[in-house]
């Protein structure tokens, strides 16, 4: 009943030397910042791709173009990356077109120029703290590690201390040291999959959008004709 009671998770991390309880901290500290992470972007790259096929529902049902920029302006702060794109691409179009002595195939390169701008600032967006869950899979398990070598360290230097060594002295110190590469584990895992689950969808978003960017552009351009 004691060596249970001893060998529990609460008792080994409370009981473990400071050093691997400050690792322990931390990476209980970086899984939670992650799975934060995770839930945002999920909840974002999920609203996108919701927005972008509603918004291409609209462009392609044969709407005016102005009708849409109108609403994209009225809209902006509930627009979706797209919606962002197609309203950039459009009010330089307009702008351009407005001026003259200005060639039809420089009118539709500043539109392709400003919907380029904008996308890549929506596509940073989508991937802010990609990075940031990258990191917490592929460092956290050397935390964990350094708090498990430092854990033995401990539990060996204490066993010099004793006149006879048995399983039942070193088993608690080797357990508390394991403890840390298991929670090493734990937010390590998570953050690898998640990251590679994100950077696929966004990188189909981004297809997505490059796509409507060339099919936006020569339709500027047969208007221009």
């Amino acid at each position: 009943m004691n060596v249970t009671q001893d060998l529990s998770i609460l008792h080994l991390i409370l009981n473990a030397s400071a050093v691997v309880q400050a690792v322990m901290a931390l990476l209980a500290g970086v899984s939670f910042m992650s799975w934060y992470y995770i839930f945002r972007k999920y909840y974002a790259v999920k609203l996108q791709r919701r927005k972008a096929e509603q918004f291409e529902r609209d462009f392609w049902s044969g709407g005016d173009l102005n009708s849409l920029f109108n609403s994209a302006v009225n809209d902006r702060h509930h627009a979706g990356s797209m919606e962002r794109i197609f309203e950039a691409g459009f009010r330089e179009f307009t702008k351009l077109r407005g001026q003259k002595n200005l060639e039809a195939k420089d009118i539709v390169d500043g539109s392709r120029r400003a919907m380029r701008a904008t996308y890549q600032r929506e596509l940073d967006e989508l991937e802010a703290h990609l990075a940031f869950l990258a990191s917490v899979g592929s460092v956290s398990p050397y935390i964990g590690l350094f708090g498990t070598v430092w854990g033995i360290m401990h539990a060996f230097r204490a066993l010099a201390n004793v006149g006879q060594a048995t399983l039942a002295s070193v088993a608690p110190g080797i357990a508390e040291a394991l403890v840390a590469t298991a929670i090493g584990l734990f937010a390590a895992i998570p953050a690898v999959l998640a990251y590679n689950r994100f950077s696929h969808d966004i990188d189909r978003l981004a297809t997505r959008f490059e796509s409507f960017q060339e099919e936006f552009s020569n339709i500027l351009q047969r208007q221009m004709r």
